[in-house]
């Protein structure tokens, strides 16, 4: 339930905070590193034989955002995806994905924090962490990222895993958490006004919207400003517009972009 606009910040966020919490509470743990391996079995033996391998970026995300954004991010989604599909279970979130170069440093990699993995590599221990998890009994073996630089590699790995596996297993890459989400996102906030300068393209109000809701102590209030308030600043947008009632709008429309996938997937639809 979505608190009424006239609620201040703070109410509103311990209001959109209490039935996450409770789920939380209530429900048994999805993601492995959580469970013990006879538990993981039991699973397994149960009908749980898929498992979210997720990737996010750690990159720099201005002065007012934690460089692991996307991972604080990812942890909510794929529960939430994980608990919804009911036969899933979540890997620990792959932070070590390509950012670029560091000789010399370019984009992201100009900032401290960040750290790059070169493609080869990723796509590498991507292939490991798949043919792991096959080992220890998964059949399906699914790819779900929340940064861009990582999106070919998952999807070379999950067509070369496929290759390897001939039908013993399956490896699912799912680009539309990331791809058509994000332009439905970018799609509905226009529909309330927004503009694409207000939007932005890197540490705006999708991402600080985000983060507001999955874990807003690790948003910097104080430093919010527009493109990060100094020109080599990392940012790109508005995130002083955004809102933790924006960032459950956005995650869902993240989480059942990706949920839809998945379900066209299993029952043999198009990649």
């Amino acid at each position: 339930m979505r608190p009424a606009r006239f609620i201040p910040f703070a109410a509103a966020l311990a209001v959109l905070a209490v039935p996450a919490a409770l789920a939380a509470q209530s429900a048994p743990p999805v993601f492995i590193d959580e469970l013990t391996w006879t538990e993981i079995r039991d699973r397994q033996q149960a009908g749980t034989r898929s498992v979210i391998i997720g990737t996010a970026g750690q990159e720099q995300k201005g002065p007012h955002m934690v460089d692991g954004e996307h991972k604080y991010v990812l942890e909510h989604t794929t529960v939430r995806i994980a608990r919804t599909l009911g036969d899933a279970l979540v890997a620990p979130v792959i932070t070590y994905v390509p950012e670029g170069s560091w000789d010399p440093p370019r984009g992201h990699m100009t900032k401290p924090g960040t750290i790059t993995l070169p493609e080869d590599r990723f796509v590498e221990l991507l292939l490991h962490a798949g043919r792991s998890l096959k080992a220890g009994g998964f059949t399906q073996v699914i790819y779900i990222g929340d940064s861009g630089g990582n999106q070919r590699g998952m999807q070379k790995a999950a067509e070369q895993l496929n290759s390897e596996w001939a039908g013993s297993a399956r490896a699912l890459f799912i680009g539309d958490y990331y791809t058509k989400a994000g332009e439905a996102m970018r799609v509905m906030l226009r529909g309330r006004g927004f503009t694409d300068e207000d939007i932005g393209s890197h540490a705006g109000m999708l991402d600080t919207s985000e983060l507001l809701y999955v874990n807003p102590r690790l948003v910097r209030k104080d430093r919010l400003a527009r493109n990060g308030g100094a020109p080599d600043s990392g940012v790109n947008g508005d995130p002083t517009k955004a809102s933790a009632e924006l960032g459950a709008e956005l995650l869902t429309i993240k989480i059942d972009h990706a949920l839809a996938q998945i379900r066209a997937l299993r029952a043999g639809g198009a990649k």
